[in-house]
């Protein structure tokens, strides 16, 4: 046994006499993995990475941009569009919307007069949602797109064609139009008139609450006879003849109104007490008007009233106007129910040839002693001092007034008939027209000029009214030709009766604001953005005005 081991045991010892570890108890070697298991792996990475890829990628596609002001602007600018531009593009889908919408309405009336409602009914249904979609791309201002526009093109399309297979043919569709439009056409006209009539009537009415006034002064006025014996009185006061005062002229039967005008003048005149007014109304306003102006206190001024029956002088012998009225067509024109619609409505207004309206023709009749006086109509506020237009030179002429010839159409020819040889021989058509409502008269002048016998001539000339229509402009265009002295245009500004886009700089600046036209400040179709001008001289605590509902 010994022998046995011998000989490996001397083996195992070296030439250094180390003795080596026998084979079975030598450390093992690392194994490699096999190579599909790198494989393996390596497509897992490859996919994981792929993934984290994409999802990376989707987020940045659902993540809103992040972009400067200037670039959002700018994108938003090519992103808006020109509606109007797309409905006029033959190319667009917008216009061709439209022009179906179009068509299918005209199909739908051809299809109600044949009774075919349940077409018309389908055809109105895609009408509605073909103006849907065309106010949605208007109000957002951006293009209607294929996707949108071609359903309801398509249906359209189908439900024309299926109009045009029940023998709506192009003639039977351009007769059946052709009857509509000229029926339309007639209806319009009709509205037209209508709507004129209607508003020349309401400008003409007396509201209630101010019938309601003027009855209740006159009941006061025919209860009281200390009213009637103070009226009296004040006829003699030698402050109605001093030309050292200040003297206006108001001829109105509106009591609300002709308060407005001298309550806002003598608000802002430097010394009321200077003042004087001469009012002239008609029969029938004469006690409300004086009881108003005895009970209510105007800071000290002088208002005189009369009543226009008094003049006797103003007569069919000695006026043409009131001999004119007295004629049965004249009063039939003014007064009946006229059927000829060629003639504008506004020119039928009774108020164009009412006394009260021409006595401005007669003022050196109606106040013999004076030398100068301002007339003004009673649809007039007045708002700075207006005594200084009695120092204002005329250089000889009647009247100063406020020219309005800005536009063309504001001079003599718009007014007057100069096809006529009476006009045309005696008028230079181009000269500039002017206003009536604030104008300073020179009582000398007018005399000297015998002004109202030239009123009289240009009456009779126009008793066929060939010459103008009606009204006192053009009568007052005639009779003072070449006696107008201009005055600055702050003087007066017209248009709060009709034009509601007055500069509110140029109103501030005015000395009296003038709502000539229908929308008068005392109607309820008063222009609202100028009517607290003339509200803010009413006195709403009055027990009248109270009762009256005036506010």
């Amino acid at each position: 046994m010994p022998h046995a081991w011998s000989g490996p045991a001397m083996e195992g010892r070296g030439a250094g006499g180390m003795r080596r570890r026998a084979p079975e108890f030598r450390r093992s070697s690392r194994r490699r993995l096999p190579g599909w298991i790198w494989w393996l792996v390596g497509i897992f990475l490859l996919v994981g990475l792929m993934l984290f890829v994409l999802h990376h990628n989707q987020k940045e596609q659902f993540r809103p941009p992040l972009i400067d002001k200037g670039s959002e602007i700018e994108e938003a600018h090519h992103e808006k569009v020109n509606f109007t531009e797309e409905l006029l593009s033959s190319t667009s889908f917008a216009r061709q919307l439209a022009d179906q919408m179009t068509l299918a309405k005209a199909y739908v009336i051809l299809a109600k007069e044949h009774g075919n409602l349940q077409l018309a009914w389908e055809l109105s249904s895609q009408i509605r949602n073909c103006q849907r979609l065309l106010s949605e791309g208007a109000v957002s201002g951006r293009a209607i797109t294929q996707e949108e526009a071609h359903p309801i093109i398509t249906r359209l399309a189908r439900l024309i064609y299926k109009a045009q297979d029940s023998h709506y043919d192009i003639s039977t569709t351009i007769v059946t139009l052709k009857s509509h439009a000229l029926a339309l056409e007639e209806r319009a006209k009709a509205a037209v008139v209508q709507t004129a009539e209607f508003g020349q009537l309401a400008a003409e009415s007396l509201p209630k609450n101010l019938h309601c006034l003027t009855v209740k002064l006159t009941e006061e006025w025919l209860q009281s006879p200390k009213h009637r014996s103070r009226s009296e009185e004040h006829r003699n006061s030698t402050r109605l003849v001093d030309n050292n005062l200040y003297h206006f002229a108001i001829f109105s039967d509106n009591v609300l109104a002709t308060s407005v005008v001298v309550n806002s003048t003598v608000s802002n005149a430097n010394h009321p007490q200077q003042l004087v007014f001469h009012v002239v109304t008609d029969r029938i306003n004469f006690g409300a008007m004086s009881t108003w102006f005895l009970i209510n206190d105007f800071k000290g001024c002088t208002v005189e009233v009369r009543c226009i029956d008094e003049f006797t002088w103003l007569n069919a012998a000695a006026s043409p106007l009131v001999r004119q009225l007295s004629e049965l067509e004249t009063q039939g024109f003014y007064y009946g129910d006229s059927k000829n619609l060629e003639r504008e409505i506004k020119f039928h207004n009774p108020k164009f040839v009412s006394l009260l309206n021409h006595l401005r023709f007669y003022i050196p009749q109606i106040l013999p002693n004076l030398e100068k006086v301002v007339f003004l109509d009673d649809d007039v506020v007045v708002q700075k001092d207006l005594t200084q237009l009695f120092s204002i030179e005329l250089h000889g002429n009647v009247i100063g007034a406020v020219e309005t010839c800005l536009e063309s159409f504001h001079r003599y020819h718009k007014y007057l008939n100069f096809s006529h040889p009476v006009i045309s021989s005696k008028i230079d058509p181009h000269t500039c027209g002017w206003a009536f409502g604030l104008n300073i008269f020179d009582l000398i002048a007018w005399r000297k000029a015998n002004a109202t016998a030239l009123y009289h001539y240009w009456q009779e000339q126009n008793a066929d009214l060939l010459l103008w229509r009606t009204g006192t402009l053009p009568a007052g265009l005639l009779t003072f030709y070449g006696l107008m002295e201009p005055l600055d245009r702050r003087w007066h500004v017209l248009g709060l009766g009709y034009d509601v886009d007055i500069d509110d700089r140029l109103i501030e600046s005015a000395a009296v604001v003038h709502y000539n036209g229908n929308m008068k400040p005392w109607l309820k179709l008063a222009i609202r953005r100028y009517k607290y001008i003339w509200e803010r001289y009413i006195n709403f605590s009055h027990s009248y005005v109270r009762e009256c509902m005036l506010h």
